[in-house]
């Protein structure tokens, strides 16, 4: 393993506790999209073009920038007056470890009846995108209609907040 990949791998992770770890929703957002540009990094390092510039396009153009508006359009950004922390945190991260634990194992136990892996068929990002324009199109376009609405929702909903706090 290079020391890009240990480089890019420390950078996601730093961005990724930060998004979790810092008190200011403006500040997380910015930190999740570096968390988000890291894993796209780490795509594209390993020869899954379509994966890293999907992860470019969708999480960090869209979901990224849509997050940072609802939080901006709804006054999120400010840091709330009493702690963020709940009085039941052990709980939350019992909850957590067990998850955890839980997932491991099935992992650990699912390894050994794994088939042998045949090599997997060379697909393009030109024969992705050529799929998604012919065969796929109808979905694309019933995506693209729901997250235009949802954005279109998450204004209005900014909308009347904004009028009832005047």
């Amino acid at each position: 393993m290079s020391g890009a990949f240990y480089f890019i791998s420390a950078l996601t992770v730093a961005g990724a506790l930060a998004a979790v770890l810092l008190k200011n929703t403006i500040h997380c957002a910015l930190a999740l999209t570096v968390a988000f540009a890291g894993l796209a990094l780490l795509f594209l390092s390993m020869d899954a073009q379509f994966a890293g510039f999907a992860q470019i396009l969708v999480y960090i153009g869209a979901v990224v920038i849509l997050v940072v508006f609802a939080i901006m359009l709804t006054r999120g950004a400010e840091t709330p007056d009493q702690g963020a922390h709940s009085r039941t945190w052990f709980v939350g991260l019992l909850v957590t470890a067990a998850v955890f634990a839980f997932l491991a194992w099935a992992v650990l136990a699912s390894a050994p009846g794994l088939p042998n892996q045949s090599a997997a068929p060379p697909v393009s990002v030109r024969d992705i995108g050529a799929a998604l324009m012919t065969r796929y199109v109808l979905p694309l376009e019933i995506v693209a209609v729901l997250l235009t609405a949802a954005t279109i929702g998450a204004v209005i909903v900014a909308m009347h907040e904004k009028a009832r706090n005047r």
